[in-house]
Formats: structure tokens, C-alpha cells, sequence
């Protein structure tokens, strides 16, 4: 048995429901197929267009999340990985001593965070990124050359893994396009062994003004886009029994860093 095929197989384990014949022909585990899916939300069909792939890595997300981060102030890509890598209990790259951890990154996109992870992760460890667009995962795969990584096509609400399966799970730029967010964050808890570290960056309300309140009700009626407040990220982790809850806030985003008990 091959490495390739031995990982693929550690992935198939980890399912509630593995495949009774798994399509692994673009390169990634595609659990969804060519099921209809409802109209996404206007943010959600930007993510699964073949375009945004293309320069999301190197235009959207430096420059989109770094401003929202209070560039130049605020963290660059580099800091921002080498952070969750840390708050997840990760080591970096070029130590020796990383840990073969089971690691979740939570609609990866095109693989940029789930790679930063996989740097710090040890030989027998893997990285899973699961996504929804196939567009997102077809650019994830080409650019992901690492041993310790794998792709999966899936429902990032309904996440199609076992309880207790990831020693760690993060969720970066993601959780405000979801229908459903605290049905996802539910869900990232459940597949999290207990001890387990969960990290979370997503869009901050720069204010408790009303006019915010209203712009950012206003905002997601529109195009799909959720804006979350200081506390709602803290405290729906908080009424989950996560503990060491800490969180960074910057202009228009907040990272959250927990762990389940």
C-alpha cells in the first residue's frame, strides 16, 4: 500500500459514513457528487466560482483580509498562520519535535491555511481541508504537494466526520458565509476530541452603534455576508464548555482561539 493510498485511507476512517466506493478522481474525496444543491447566497456563489481560485491566495485574501486586519498594523498572512498554528497546539516549520496530530481546516478554500498547518504537523500526522466548491478544492489540490495533507468535498455545516475525530479543527474567513453558522460551530465541536483546540477567524462589527447593527442586518439579507459582534463568537464557545477562550480583535475581523473540555 502506498503512503498516498494508506493516508486516503486513514480519511476514509475518520467518516460517519464512508463511501462504499470513494471518488477520489479530481484529486480530493468527493462526498457530495452532482446532488442539487438550493441557490446559494451572492458571497457563497463568489466562493465557488472558477475565478476568485485564481487569485485568492495572492490578490483577494492578502490585500481583503489584511486590510480588514488593520494593515499595515495589524497581522500579516505569515503571522496569522504562525498564530494558528499555535493556538491549535501545532508546532513550525523546521522544528523537529511536531506532533502527528489529526488536524480540520473547515472550508479551506484553495488549501492556503490547510498547508500552514501541515507545516506544523509531524510525519504521521494529516491535515484535512474540507470544502464545498469544487473549483476551490481543484486549485487546493494542485497547489498542495505535501504527503500529510488530503482534500474532502463535503458539507461544512454538516460535517461528514466522526464525533471525537480531530485533535484540532479551524475555521479561517469562512463562518459569516455560512446559512447556519452556530449549526457549524456545533458541528467543529462535535468532530473535536475532548482537549481538543479550536480556532476561528471570521468578520468583526467595528461597533455596537445601531447604524451598525443595521448595516450589518442589512449586509447579510443581501448577500449571504454574516458580521458577528465582540462577544457572539466568545460566547456561543462559551455555552459550548469551551475553556481558555481568548480571542484578537482587529478593524473588521476576530480571531477566537478555544479548547473543548
Amino acid at each position: 500500500m502506498t503512503d498516498a493510498s494508506s493516508r486516503m485511507d486513514r480519511v476514509l476512517d475518520l467518516l460517519r459514513d464512508p463511501p462504499a466506493e470513494p471518488d477520489v478522481s479530481a484529486g480530493y474525496l468527493d462526498l457530495l457528487g452532482p446532488s442539487a444543491k438550493p441557490s446559494p447566497s451572492l458571497a457563497q456563489s463568489a466562493m465557488q466560482s472558477a475565478f476568485l481560485p485564481q487569485i485568492y491566495e495572492r490578490v483577494w485574501r492578502p490585500i481583503g483580509f489584511n486590510l480588514a486586519k488593520g494593515w499595515p498594523i495589524g497581522p500579516d498572512t505569515a503571522t496569522e498562520h504562525a498564530m494558528a498554528r499555535d493556538w491549535l497546539g501545532l508546532s513550525h516549520p523546521g522544528y523537529a519535535a511536531r506532533p502527528p496530530a489529526t488536524v480540520l481546516d473547515v472550508a479551506c478554500g484553495p488549501g492556503n491555511v490547510t498547508r500552514a498547518l501541515a507545516q506544523g504537523v509531524g510525519r504521521d500526522g494529516l491535515v484535512i481541508g474540507l470544502d464545498a466548491s469544487q473549483t476551490m478544492l481543484t486549485r487546493a489540490v494542485a497547489d498542495s504537494t505535501g504527503d500529510e495533507i488530503r482534500y474532502v468535498r463535503g458539507d461544512a455545516v454538516d460535517l461528514p466526520f466522526s464525533d471525537a475525530s480531530f485533535d484540532a479543527v479551524c475555521c479561517f474567513g469562512a463562518l459569516y458565509l455560512f446559512d447556519d453558522p452556530w449549526t457549524a460551530v456545533d458541528g467543529m465541536t462535535r468532530v473535536l476530541k475532548p482537549g481538543g483546540r479550536l480556532v476561528i477567524l471570521t468578520s468583526r462589527r467595528p461597533g455596537p452603534l445601531p447604524a451598525a447593527r443595521f448595516g450589518t442586518a442589512l449586509l447579510r439579507r443581501t448577500t449571504g455576508f454574516t458580521v458577528f459582534g465582540d462577544r457572539e463568537i466568545t460566547s456561543a464557545l462559551s455555552a459550548r464548555g469551551f475553556t481558555s477562550i481568548r480571542q484578537r480583535r482587529y478593524p473588521l475581523m476576530q480571531m477566537v482561539g478555544a479548547r473543548r473540555p
